[in-house]
């Protein structure tokens, strides 16, 4: 189906006569200058220090391993892979290791992109249908002050907007190491009283890995904007379908020992697919706006984290298996001057439902089914509410009083009929900020409020450990939060921009990855503190530094001196980037990341090594044309993108098994060239 959609674009472009090269009003470019979305100014309109946005050159410039680095724009936000390219990202922010998803929620154009009650992980966020060069703008918040997001959004939340049209129709063809071809085509043409914008994006991808990915992607973008009286409509339709095969985390003893190098793998018939097909219709009137989206999902992945553990014969391989399909609405409106002194009510109604018809998790081998551990099907409605007041007290002072409601109702039926039932719960999260301008450059924040994640809802129905018999409790569903956080910003034009903050996050119990069940489980409650730091500087018309640092104490809630630290919590992370533009049509960018070490056990006996990445770019335009180079992990780094602690079983070894770091290494250095061609406006 996608190919059939490419090639129908494809046409389109190559026969439209019609070709349009100008932004919509709300993400401007102008020719020739550099717009950094780090630069825009937010004093007076943003609520809190940790909350921005990124967009234009900031995206567009950086270097990309994978689409799912799109969120490595936010401050603080870390990005890797333990798996496939084609699976979804592991994700690091403020000392959370928020596995796939968990406690950071992604949107597109009001779309949520987290699946709850998903079959490998709960929130999961795969982001690998966005095609980059279609995103004009990421919005991005920390912490749960902010009463418009809810669900797996208490250490943060970014919202991804896409262009009503592009400047310039784009052709664009990269070829890489390890078997890397990208193909993409993207442009604008009217149509009607609108404007219709598409891309076409196909890649393939072996990878570095001794088994090759064998990575196949295809994506499909399409966005109609046209005027509606006084209003605007949008309509958007994007497909996906990615094929992969994957090499994941491997024991080290398996290294040390030789059987196994550090770019091998254990099982050879690991990996999965994604179909993906979504609708989103927005509707934008002058104080209000509507949405409506639907999402069809297919989704099978195979794994197998304890090789021969549990079945020394045949393997411990699986498959999980997610059927869905999502539909949603979502209304909102600002109110402004409610008052003679400037007040505002920023209001909104979420609705969603999950039509999960196969919930499955299945023994394989080789990919072949071999018994059936748990299969379901699961009905989960949810509809939020929430209302922020904001209001200027003096000149000088501003307060955001929020509050926020969800409620939401499931139906699960299970194989086993003991596991099956239905439930509902109702959260509410009340939110105060408060914003004061210092001065014409200085702006402090004071921020609290409550949030919540929601539990995969067969935890709330499960009575019998499917797989072993062993009686289990009910977990709550909706699982609550409470934060707050202090900063500042300092801002001198569009030239130069600083955040400090102070944050504090407690969670009432803790979404933590267990790899034997190759997902997560709720724990304890757990809580945080730290401090983190981000900086812009443009020092010149052609040079751009950004830089930021987060440094995290987490920890269980457990009795002093007992053993809290939370598995995976990074402590710290940074990065840093320079991004130059000359006027001779030279580009370059250049972005070192670093991930601190983490405890892989409560005790903290065994830790996660630190890891240092560095990124760079060059790129020339001439004419129509432009050449650019990507080098990844300049310095062939072989510190680890992932590590866990776990028990596996190799062949001959006890039928204990052994408890071994299993890890995933940074992929080796690589290069990747792209032609880029932009064909002259029509006349």
């Amino acid at each position: 189906m996608l190919k059939v959609l490419g090639a129908f674009w494809g046409l389109l472009l190559c026969i439209s006569g019609e070709l349009v090269f100008a932004h919509e009003d709300h993400k401007d470019l102008v020719e020739e200058m550099v717009v950094y979305g780090r630069s825009l100014e937010q004093l007076g309109r943003a609520s809190a220090a940790s909350s921005g946005q990124v967009g234009d050159a900031d995206i567009q410039l950086a270097s990309r391993l994978r689409v799912g680095e799109l969120v490595e724009s936010v401050p603080g936000m870390v990005a890797t892979q333990h798996s496939g390219t084609g699976k979804a990202n592991q994700y690091f922010l403020r000392g959370f290791n928020l596995d796939h998803g968990t406690d950071f929620s992604a949107h597109a154009e009001g779309v949520p992109l987290n699946l709850r009650t998903h079959g490998h992980g709960q929130g999961y966020l795969d982001l690998n249908f966005l095609i980059p060069e279609m995103v004009s703008t990421t919005q991005f918040r920390k912490g749960p002050y902010h009463a418009s997001v809810g669900d797996f959004s208490s250490a943060g939340s970014v919202e991804f907007l896409f262009y009503d049209q592009l400047s310039e129709p784009v052709i664009t063809t990269t070829f890489g190491d390890d078997a890397y071809r990208r193909g993409l085509i993207a442009g604008s043409a009217d149509s009607g009283a609108g404007v219709l914008t598409g891309a076409l994006d196909i890649t393939r991808y072996d990878g570095p890995w001794q088994q090759p990915e064998s990575l196949e992607q295809y994506k499909i973008q399409l966005r109609y904007a046209a005027p509606l009286g006084k209003s605007r409509a949008y309509f958007d339709f994007q497909g996906y379908q990615g094929d992969w095969d994957a090499t994941d985390q491997i024991p080290m003893r398996a290294v040390r020992s030789g059987s196994v190098g550090e770019l091998g793998f254990i099982d050879p018939d690991l990996g999965g697919r994604t179909d993906r097909y979504a609708f989103n219709a927005s509707f934008e009137f002058p104080n209000w706006s509507l949405n409506a989206y639907l999402l069809d999902y297919d989704f099978a992945l195979y794994s197998n984290f304890t090789y021969f553990l549990n079945d020394p014969v045949s393997g411990d391989e699986f498959e999980q298996r997610d059927k869905r399909r999502m539909y949603g609405v979502n209304i909102g409106g600002r109110l402004d001057r409610l008052s003679d002194r400037p007040i505002s009510l920023l209001w909104g109604l979420q609705s969603r439902l999950d039509n999960i018809d196969e919930l499955g998790l299945y023994l394989t081998q080789a990919r072949v089914r071999q018994e059936a551990i748990r299969t379901d099907s699961v009905d989960e409605f949810s509809v939020g509410a929430f209302a922020e007041i904001e209001a200027n007290f003096t000149d000088k002072l501003r307060g955001i009083l929020g509050v926020r409601g969800d409620y939401y109702h499931w139906d699960v039926g299970a194989r086993q009929q003991v596991n099956a039932g239905s439930g509902s719960d109702l959260l509410y999260s009340p939110k105060v900020s408060f914003a004061y301008r210092v001065n014409d450059s200085l702006e402090a924040y004071a921020n609290w409020g409550r949030g919540f994640h929601s539990n995969d809802v067969r935890g709330a129905t499960v009575s019998v450990d499917p797989a072993t018999g062993e009686l289990l409790d009910p977990l709550d569903v909706l699982v609550a939060t409470q934060g707050a956080e202090f900063g500042i910003r300092l801002e001198r034009g569009e030239m130069f921009n600083a955040a400090l903050v102070g944050f504090w996050l407690a969670v009432d119990s803790e979404l933590v990855f267990v790899g034997d069940a190759g997902g997560t489980e709720a724990t304890n409650g757990s809580k945080r503190h730290g401090v983190e730091a981000n900086l812009f500087w443009q020092a010149t018309d052609w040079l751009a530094l950004d830089a930021n640092y987060t440094y995290t104490d987490a920890s269980f809630d457990r009795a002093p001196g007992g053993e809290d630290a939370i598995p995976g919590a990074i402590g710290s992370t940074g990065s840093m980037g320079l991004s130059a533009v000359w006027s001779n049509g030279i580009t370059s960018f250049v972005r070192v990341r670093y991930l601190g070490p983490a405890p892989l056990v409560e005790d903290e006996s065994v830790e996660t090594q630190s890891s240092v990445l560095v990124n760079a770019g060059v790129g020339y335009r001439f004419g129509s044309f432009e050449l650019r180079v990507d080098l990844f992990n300049a310095f062939d780094s072989n510190d680890h993108d992932v590590s866990y602690l776990y028990r596996s079983r190799l062949p001959g070894e006890s039928a204990d098994g052994v408890e071994d770091v299993h890890f995933h290494p940074l992929e080796p250095r690589s290069v990747r060239a792209t032609l880029i061609w932009r064909p002259a406006p029509a006349k």
